[in-house]
């Protein structure tokens, strides 16, 4: 019986050990295969950007390693000169800093002088290859220790993987670029406030569905507030005849900012209306095209809105 209870203990303490393993592998909230690891540069057109296969030197799990490591290739010119390294020529790294899931990149006032479009790439390329890391989940530009602003002067703020429109699966993914004009709610909730915002995508998105997507993405400014749950999930956007529908899950019902239904609706339609192709905007919820959003009942296409804009 001794024996039989020894065995049997052991079992149950191997079994514990297997769980506890697995326990702790499960709550790992950003887990990456080093073997599946990619730096990205810009293309020599300076159209785009490329990922490339590349297997860290340091484990993973030193952080501040890592994070050199990771600084010294993107300063690096590829040796067949088929990219351009995102941390090279004007661009002047001249500190870092990690907290709380937040890598801060801090560059020379050389960093001003790079072109819109070759300064959008980079930073694509930066963000897209740094948050990769388990420990990064947003990283943040600031130039001589300012945060960094668009030509608007509005702050870029924390950007995360998905600030960069990614197709996971390509083994080379090609971007572009395009400057967006959104609608988001004022402060009161009752009007709308346009900012611009240059976004790097995909070019095999549509570009209603891109700026869908950044409306439910959220303002990364605080001159305005969003309008449209960030749960909500986007089913399909089709235009035809002008007429862009738009189909959301169940979450989009849901409404947890201070806004009016209105401010919430004509977010969306003012901003995909910038679209010269598109004169109205008709919205479904699970291919149902009447229903009722906070105390407005929805059905047919709307057109733009320019007295709600503040």
């Amino acid at each position: 019986m001794f024996g039989i209870g020894k065995r049997l203990k052991n079992r149950i303490a191997l079994f514990l050990v297997m769980a506890l393993g697995l326990m702790t592998v499960g709550c790992s909230p950003k887990a990456v295969d080093p073997e599946a690891f990619k730096l990205f540069y810009v293309n020599n057109s300076e159209t785009g950007i490329v990922a490339v296969e590349y297997v860290p030197e340091n484990d993973l799990s030193d952080v501040d390693a890592v994070i050199a490591e990771l600084i010294e290739q993107l300063g690096k010119m590829p040796e067949r000169l088929q990219y351009e390294a995102p941390l090279t020529g004007d661009v002047k790294l001249i500190g870092h800093s990690l907290s709380d899931n937040l890598l801060t990149l801090n560059f020379g006032i050389e960093y001003m002088d790079i072109g819109r479009t070759v300064e959008i790439l980079d930073r694509a390329a930066i963000v897209r290859t740094f948050t990769q890391l388990p420990a990064v989940d947003y990283v943040t530009f600031q130039v001589e220790g300012t945060p960094l602003a668009d030509h608007y002067g509005n702050i870029i703020g924390n950007m995360s993987a998905d600030t960069f429109i990614f197709n996971v699966g390509n083994e080379i993914n090609t971007y572009e670029k395009i400057e967006l004009k959104l609608y988001f709610a004022n402060e009161a909730g009752d009007k709308l406030v346009p900012v611009y915002r240059s976004v790097v995508y995909n070019s095999n998105i549509s570009m209603e569905r891109l700026a869908v997507e950044q409306i439910i993405k959220g303002p990364n400014t605080d001159i305005c507030y969003p309008t449209i749950s960030k749960d909500a999930k986007i089913n399909s956007v089709n235009v035809r005849d002008g007429v862009c529908y738009v189909d959301f899950d169940q979450a989009f019902l849901t409404e947890p900012y201070k806004v009016s239904a209105e401010v919430a609706l004509y977010s969306i339609v003012n901003t995909i209306a910038e679209f010269s192709d598109v004169n109205k905007v008709a919205f479904s919820v699970n291919g149902e095209a009447t229903f009722t959003f906070m105390d407005f009942e929805i059905s047919g296409p709307y057109e733009r809105n320019l007295d709600i804009i503040e």
